[in-house]
């Protein structure tokens, strides 16, 4: 093992090389066992993945039933445990506040965030052969930054000269209103969950609390000098989301757009035929069609990308489950490079067919005709490979 250290009075680095024998038939084989369990784990979550229908079924019923009350500052009996669309703005019953470094306001949530100036590490490696022997190149960089969890310097590979404090003097934390109100409406736990529209707050007209805080824009620092900190230093900021009621200086009330279920005052969650659930929150003010169909393209891309991620999942499960073919023939550099890309081929065209052919199988009941076309679309990749052995024979 060796080592060579440098810094400058901005960064911080130092490499070690180390040097390990390379592993024989034997060894390689048992990994090779290894990843192909990891394979398999892989391979069959992948399904899952694929698997997830969209619940498209579940926003055109809730489109065909929604309704929208007359008024929001009344509560219509008739609409009693009906899918209703509300429009209005924000109301709580009282100010958030940190009285720490005196902030109030009324909003539905405030979000106080702390970060401390600490070392951070910083590795970047390399793996090459020499003289029959494998060696790993590890450079190790050190650099101060402001970051808002603990960086556990124990974890280093030189704690020495770049240790940092185990814990904050003062935590992060979130602050929710109660209550939170559009008319005579009160809102779910689920919907005020949803209010996550966060937007810095200024400090400008805010004085420093103690004198052991320097306020500097938009952040009070705990620092002797906030334009030289050191390790250790902390500074605050903060956010809020949900705007309730006109502000002179934050501006109008907050406009939300909600689709649930009315139960006497309150919004909750409305349960759908197929077993969703419809409990809907935009910013702004927006039409009952236009929810519904932001939510219809949100919830194709969400989809889309599991099933890609599922592909991936796949092929990456079928390349480590045939591995083992390729680790049987390393010792012959001919066959090896045919047989690795013969592998990939491989895991590539049954991934594609499995995907496509799991994706039909979701739309069976709901999208027959787009189902069989999936399914047939899911052979040509199969077709294609075979259609390809002949033509190689006669070569």
């Amino acid at each position: 093992m060796a080592a060579n250290y440098s810094s400058s009075s901005n960064r911080r680095e130092h490499v070690k090389t180390t040097t390990e024998p390379q592993p024989g038939f034997l060894e390689r084989l048992s990994e090779t066992s290894g990843g192909m369990f990891v394979g398999l784990m892989t391979f069959l979550l992948s399904f899952y993945l694929i698997f997830t229908n969209e619940t498209a079924t579940s926003l055109a019923e809730g489109l065909s039933l929604v309704v929208s009350p007359d008024s929001i500052h009344s509560v219509a009996p008739e609409n009693e445990g009906r899918l209703v669309h509300i429009i209005g703005a924000l109301r709580t019953s009282k100010l958030l506040s940190d009285p720490n470094y005196g902030v109030h306001l009324p909003a539905v949530k405030l979000r106080r965030h702390v970060e401390m100036y600490q070392w951070v590490e910083t590795e970047e490696s390399r793996e090459y052969t020499e003289d029959g022997q494998v060696k790993t190149e590890r450079r190790y960089s050190y650099n101060t930054e402001w970051r808002s969890e603990i960086v556990n310097s124990r974890n280093f590979d030189r704690e020495i000269g770049h240790k940092n404090p185990s814990a904050m003097a003062v935590e992060s934390f979130t602050a929710t209103a109660p209550f939170v109100q559009i008319g005579r409406f009160f809102l779910s736990a689920g919907l005020i969950d949803k209010i996550d529209n966060f937007k810095p707050l200024s400090l400008s007209k805010l004085e420093d609390p103690h004198v052991d805080i320097i306020r500097r824009g938009d952040y009070f620092y705990h620092s002797e000098n906030p334009k030289y900190p050191e390790v250790g230093d902390l500074r605050v900021s903060f956010s809020y989301a949900g705007l309730s009621g006109d502000d002179p200086d934050l501006g109008p009330a907050h406009v939300v757009t909600v689709i649930a279920r009315q139960r006497g005052d309150q919004l909750v969650p409305y349960s759908t035929r197929s077993g969703d659930t419809l409990l809907l929150l935009h910013h702004g003010d927006f039409s009952a069609e236009e929810v519904f169909r932001r939510e219809q393209k949100s919830n194709a891309m969400k989809t889309w990308g599991l099933r890609a991620a599922g592909w991936m999942a796949m092929f990456t499960g079928l390349t480590l489950m045939t591995r083992i073919l390729y680790t049987l023939v390393d010792w012959f550099p001919i066959f090896r490079d045919l047989v690795n890309i013969g592998l990939k081929a491989f895991a590539f065209c049954m991934a594609t067919s499995l995907t496509l052919l799991t994706v039909a199988a979701g739309w069976l009941f709901y999208r027959p005709l787009w189902a069989l076309f999936i399914g047939c679309l899911a052979l040509v990749p199969i077709i294609i490979a075979r259609t390809r052995v002949p033509a190689k024979k006669l070569e």
